[in-house]
């Protein structure tokens, strides 16, 4: 075998080696906010002025007025003959508020809200003990996401679908 045989035989088993190189799947740069989300279902918005939200986990417990914003849908907008899909953000008809904490974990977790109706009277108080939920969204290569949602409506709080 010349010289340009074992360039060719190198050449050849250096692709297949690389080929099948088990490379590591790219992860995501996003980091998790920990958080304790609620969302106010539809037909008790008009009954929500003002949201208080106390949550409690490993005995340490943090709580402040909610600044509530319009929640949204994803709505598939299709994909195009190449393949690139998209979908877009629609208001929903829902509230959403957000409980920053220092961590969060799958511990159980209690929760707390109170507020205010639109004419001032005290919203009844509402209580929840649940597990917040981890799962891994990239894959198990790219960590533990754990999240905790809840919906409030007129029958009180519970843990979001």
């Amino acid at each position: 075998m010349g010289k340009s045989g074992v360039l060719l035989a190198l050449i050849t088993t250096s692709i297949l080696t690389t080929a099948c190189w088990p490379y590591a799947t790219p992860c995501p740069m996003i980091a998790q906010a920990s958080v304790v989300s609620v969302t106010v279902a539809r037909d008790y918005v008009p009954e929500v002025k003002t949201l208080h939200l106390m949550a409690c986990q490993d005995g340490t417990c943090k709580e402040a007025d909610l600044e509530l914003f319009p929640g949204t849908a994803s709505v598939d907008q299709g994909c195009a003959p190449d393949g690139v899909c998209s979908a877009t953000a629609s208001p929903d008809g829902t509230m959403m508020g957000m409980l920053m904490l220092d961590s969060l974990t799958e511990a159980p977790m209690a929760l707390t809200a109170t507020g205010t109706a639109p004419d001032g009277a005290a919203l009844p108080v509402r209580t929840l003990d649940f597990r917040p939920r981890g799962a891994y969204p990239y894959g198990e290569q790219c960590g533990r996401f754990v999240s905790a949602s809840v919906v409030l409506d007129a029958k009180g709080l519970r843990e979001k679908p």
